[in-house]
């Protein structure tokens, strides 16, 4: 059974084993050989969204009063890998669907022969470790095909050129197996083939050593994947879902289904994953603590963890004064969305704002995307509680989702948007985002038109599928992929004529919604 990460709207990461996820839809309970109780197995549904994505899992609950929990030996997450994975630009950590809530996706090593789980097989106790015997069986090159075409016959969307048919995908897979297939790089060659007559720019295969590479990602950069869960009153909502196998988290002695309570401090009490893991990130080489409670019987200790993978900021500020007036303007340039995006806007903006600024200019050119949820994150800060960030649409009609701002904004301030032909994805959902809501105007050319959402899919043997599997449109319901997003002005306006044509905008917003 394959397994699967969505890189887009939710950058979901299946794996074959159920040791990585990101939207667990179902769960089946499967018996093992080795210890004779019950592993819950996750089965996923192709929850769609972005070809930036990031991916949520749904926590672990360790409730026992015991101390003999099983650890994790969970992997960490995706970003730039997904550039070389042929996913589209950047992989996205967090899932933008609103129905899933934690954010990134945690992939799996190999379990130690004597990790045992507790007796009772529950759905609230999930396993991310599978019996180490199954995962080295022999998989039969046919089994690898068939995954594949499986893959493919689920899950993917024909946005492009709607020309795929189910009876012409069975024809290709009856036309491929109608021969022994006597080596894997035989097999390897026939899914190629396969895939290639979908005729999708998106889609492609991996070999085991390029979807080896996705699973290397850390993004807190001490090793751990943050995930939310629904607490009860007063108890914590996040949860340490993954651990990568040697990284500083793991060795100092965090295990999978702690609670955490603190990151520096600061308590993380209704924040959500994606916010604590932008709490952790900070220059490789220097240290964070963590407050951690490895159950609700016991005592909080706390980690000071050495970061070991770099994330720089992607925000540039400056302060400017308006041509032909006395106000001041913060000129913010945005080069990726990545997990400080978020953070350092705010900070860069509070800045200007305390020195004097009354307007912004956020500049999205050249910017490939990144984060989908960064991207969501940001557009949250300038719209109202209940307008829309972005509408994802999957391969059934009724798959379709609203993402949702529910907070006010933190600011008011006029807004312009720099644009071009190199913006993309995350940037574009940004963009659509403020412009379609009336909250921005667009300066500068077309955007690119990366409106395709993908997801990674995992195989029995390790190799793995890049399937599109959905697409996302604006709030004001435009398909943008292929075409991009047309500005409102190829230069600067003054700001007369911005403030006209949001005036413009809302007045035409106001009308259809009454009509």
């Amino acid at each position: 059974m394959a397994a699967a990460l969505i890189t887009a709207l939710p950058c979901l990461f299946h794996s074959r084993h159920g040791r990585s996820s990101a939207v667990i839809v179902a769960r089946k309970k499967v018996p093992t050989r080795s210890s004779g109780g019950c592993w819950l197995r996750n089965f996923y549904a192709p929850d769609v969204h972005s070809s930036e994505l990031r991916a949520p899992c749904t926590p672990f609950e360790f409730d026992a009063c015991v101390e003999g929990e099983a650890e994790s030996v969970q992997g960490g997450t995706v970003l730039k890998a997904m550039r070389d994975a042929g996913v589209g630009l950047l992989a996205s950590l967090v899932t933008l669907a609103a129905s899933v809530q934690s954010p990134l996706p945690a992939f799996g090593l190999e379990a130690p022969e004597d990790v045992t789980l507790r007796d009772e097989c529950t759905e609230e106790i999930a396993s991310s470790v599978v019996p180490m015997e199954e995962a080295v069986q022999e998989v039969p090159n046919e089994s690898v095909i068939q995954e594949a075409w499986q893959v493919v016959n689920e899950n993917f969307l024909d946005a492009r050129h709607n020309s795929w048919s189910a009876d012409a995908w069975l024809k290709k897979k009856q036309e491929v197996l109608k021969n022994p297939i006597r080596s894997r790089m035989a097999a390897y060659g026939s899914i190629r083939n396969m895939l290639a007559s979908l005729d999708d720019p998106f889609t492609r295969f991996l070999t085991p050593e390029q979807f080896l590479q996705l699973s290397k990602y850390d993004v807190t950069g001490i090793g751990l994947n943050i995930g939310e869960s629904a607490p009860a009153a007063g108890e914590p909502n996040l949860k340490v879902i993954g651990i990568i196998l040697g990284s500083p988290a793991q060795l100092a002695g965090v295990r999978q289904g702690d609670e955490l309570l603190e990151v520096a401090g600061n308590s993380v009490t209704g924040k959500t994953a994606f916010e604590a893991a932008s709490l952790i990130q900070g220059p490789k080489g220097t240290k964070v603590s963590l407050k951690v409670r490895h159950n609700r019987c016991s005592t909080p200790q706390v980690f000071e963890l050495e970061r070991q993978q770099d994330v720089r900021s992607p925000v540039f500020y400056r302060l400017e004064r308006v041509p032909g007036s006395k106000e001041m303007t913060g000129f913010i340039k945005l080069k990726e969305f990545n997990a400080l995006a978020k953070r350092d806007l705010l900070t860069a903006m509070k800045r200007m704002q305390d020195a004097g600024a009354t307007s912004f200019v956020l500049d999205l050119r050249d910017n490939p995307g990144g984060l989908v949820q960064a991207g969501i994150e940001i557009s949250k800060l300038f719209l109202d509680e209940g307008e829309t960030v972005i509408e994802t649409v999957g391969r059934e009609a009724k798959a379709v989702r609203n993402v949702i701002a529910t907070t006010p904004p933190v600011t008011n301030a006029p807004l312009t948007i720099l644009v071009n032909d190199h913006t993309a994805s995350a940037s574009e959902i940004v963009a659509a985002a403020l412009h379609d809501n009336c909250r921005a105007v667009l300066v500068g050319k077309r955007t690119f038109g990366k409106g395709l959402i993908q997801a990674v899919y995992e195989l029995s043997d390790g190799s793995g599928v890049v399937l599109t599997v959905g697409k996302y449109v604006t709030p004001g319901h435009q398909d943008i992929d292929g075409v991009g997003i047309e500005p409102d002005f190829n230069q600067l306006p003054d700001s007369n004529e911005g403030l006209g044509k949001l005036a413009q905008c809302k007045m035409m917003k106001a009308s259809a919604n009454s009509s």
